[in-house]
């Protein structure tokens, strides 16, 4: 029989709050996270709100948890994901274990995008001179480092693997991170994706490509607004959340908590575009589908999708499209929601804070809110306006959407354990 892998510990940094529990709380409740850029870099262009990451209301301090010579040796990114990985490993109680368990811990955890703004200080730097190039400028950019340094703290050495595909990257390392237990090449993986990308530069060149926010800076709070008439582009967001998966009966011999299963992981590619989405919502239609099968559910006992919509005009709409397709337009007890209108799009990192935003959902029977929907172009959905909804469900089973540039998608399906 196939392994069974579930959701045994969660950490969270994000623009919602500093652990699990502050973000969700926020994100149930409806708040947002979302800010003005200040400062005379900013000032020029056509976007000027993001959603940096938060603790207790305020901008996270990393000094405060790291040393000079730490910080020297890894990007934010990084940073980032160390914190919530000791959250999450805290979580599900994976301390004083053995050589033998480590051998069979994995790690998996990417990023999107690097830091733009290392990047062009380290250039900056050359300008002045060779030896003001930083000997630890190449391990801070690379994309598999975060996944790195855990392996190395905690002496991890089962599968060490790191994913980029843009912003389907968080999605796509938790179902890898699936099928290597599945598989039996780890019976735990630490898995995710991490990013901490907002600058000058980087703001200005999703400026240029016409895919953020604009109609908002005096109003960071409305700037994401998925599914709604006035949608005009994504707000960037930075952040992470740390997953523990766990082969079901390793999990139930330590006496682990189990938040849901992972049920099934399903991919596919657009072929179509280099930034935008097939117009007809083949591949998100085709990484739904194949995750529904790869889980081995009927379409029947699926009652809420965690959608991907970034709040982009077209990439919304597509997505609907591609659900009413998948179901027939059997939509009736389906509940979509997306919660970017909270935290902005965290590009690499949408993918796996929403699943676990997701697995909360299925955990708790808590349906997250879409907020800033006053005027919604479909009204066949019950896309979760406003407020957080009650899910009634005999087996509460979810999917849930990531889509990058490339045309690369991914589905997990994620489902209460029984």
């Amino acid at each position: 029989m196939q392994r069974r892998v579930v959701v045994s510990g969660i950490g969270v940094l994000s623009p919602l709050g500093g652990t699990l529990m502050e973000s969700w709380t926020n994100v149930i409740a409806g708040k947002c996270g979302i800010t003005k850029l200040d400062g005379p870099n900013f000032e020029k262009l056509p976007c000027r709100v993001a959603a940096f990451v938060k603790s207790n209301g305020s901008r996270i301090e990393l000094n405060k948890y790291f040393t000079k010579t730490e910080l020297k040796a890894m990007g934010s990114s990084t940073a980032y994901a160390l914190l919530a990985a000791k959250e999450a490993l805290e979580d599900a109680k994976l301390h004083d274990i053995n050589k033998e368990t480590k051998q069979r811990i994995g790690v998996a955890i990417g990023t999107g995008m690097v830091d733009l703004q290392d990047i062009c200080e380290t250039n900056d730097a050359l300008n002045k001179g060779y030896r003001n190039v930083s000997p630890f400028f190449v391990p801070r950019i690379l994309p598999n480092m975060s996944a790195g340094h855990i392996s190395i703290k905690y002496g991890f050495q089962g599968p060490n693997h790191s994913v980029s595909t843009a912003c389907a990257t968080g999605a796509h390392a938790i179902g890898d991170s699936l099928r290597f237990i599945r598989n039996g090449d780890a019976d735990i993986m630490v898995c995710g994706a991490t990013e901490a990308c907002i600058s000058p530069l980087s703001i200005a060149a999703f400026c240029r490509l016409r895919a953020l926010s604009t109609s908002f800076n005096d109003n960071p709070d409305k700037a994401s607004r998925p599914f709604d008439s006035k949608r005009d582009g994504f707000v960037m967001g930075e952040g992470t959340s740390i997953l523990i998966l766990e082969h079901l009966e390793h999990a139930l011999k330590r006496g682990a908590k189990i938040y849901a299963e992972i049920l099934g992981y399903g991919l596919s590619g657009d072929a179509s575009h280099l930034t935008a989405p097939s117009s007809d919502g083949t591949g998100a239609f085709l990484a739904m589908h194949r995750a529904v099968k790869d889980a081995n559910v009927s379409l029947n006992e699926i009652s809420y999708i965690n959608a991907h919509a970034t709040s982009t005009p077209l990439g919304d709409s597509i997505e609907i499209k591609a659900i009413k397709r998948l179901f027939e337009n059997n939509i009736k007890h389906l509940s979509v929601s997306s919660t970017k209108g909270a935290h902005g799009h965290l590009l690499g990192a949408a993918g796996n804070l929403e699943a676990t935003f997701t697995i909360k959902a299925v955990d708790e029977g808590i349906i997250p809110p879409t907020i800033n929907l006053e005027n919604c172009e479909d009204n066949e959905i019950n896309f979760v306006p406003h407020k957080c909804q009650e899910w009634k469900s005999n087996r509460r089973i979810a999917l849930k959407n990531a889509f990058g540039f490339g045309g690369t998608n991914a589905c997990l399906c994620i489902g209460q354990y029984n």
